[in-house]
């Protein structure tokens, strides 16, 4: 396959600095500044909206190797094995993330929203507004799911 070049648009600022430090993300505030080549005016509208798909890249992670695989999920032994595109962590072939976020105000090029797993100095890919009509209504999940993620958005 052919491969592609992404160049950033922006990068986040938040208090969160260790990768390791996987959960508790609720109430983390964070402020995204777009690059000045998109002009003053790049968020104008997103104001208007709840919520914004923040797609960025997990740069602070090593390749993660094979991914042929199956490994435990978030490599919990007390968790079944999945195929790495069953799962959202940052050990994957492009290590891109994506996470929907409350916005809490824009102010020119600077995006401040609540809830993004991504440390300080992430670089951010794309920012897209959440739309009602693009939110699926019946979402099916293992039920084991909901017991793991308990405390990832936990503040």
């Amino acid at each position: 396959m052919p491969s592609f070049e992404i160049t950033p648009i922006g990068t986040v600022r938040n208090d969160r600095t260790d990768i390791q430090h996987s959960d508790n993300w609720g109430a983390v505030r964070s402020t995204i500044v777009v690059d000045e080549r998109f002009g003053e005016a790049c968020l104008q509208g997103l104001e208007e909206f709840s919520h914004v798909e923040v797609v960025f890249v997990f740069d602070r992670f090593p390749d993660g190797g094979d991914h042929s695989e199956p490994r435990p999920y978030r490599g919990r032994a007390d968790l079944p094995p999945m195929g790495v595109f069953a799962g959202r962590g940052p050990r994957r072939p492009n290590r891109i993330g994506v996470t929907c976020c409350r916005i809490e105000s824009v102010h020119g090029r600077e995006l401040t929203v609540v809830g993004l797993d991504a440390v300080s100095g992430t670089p951010i890919i794309d920012l897209k507004p959440v739309l009602k009509e693009f939110v699926p209504a019946n979402i099916r999940q293992p039920d084991w799911v909901s017991g793991m993620m308990s405390d990832y958005f936990r503040p």
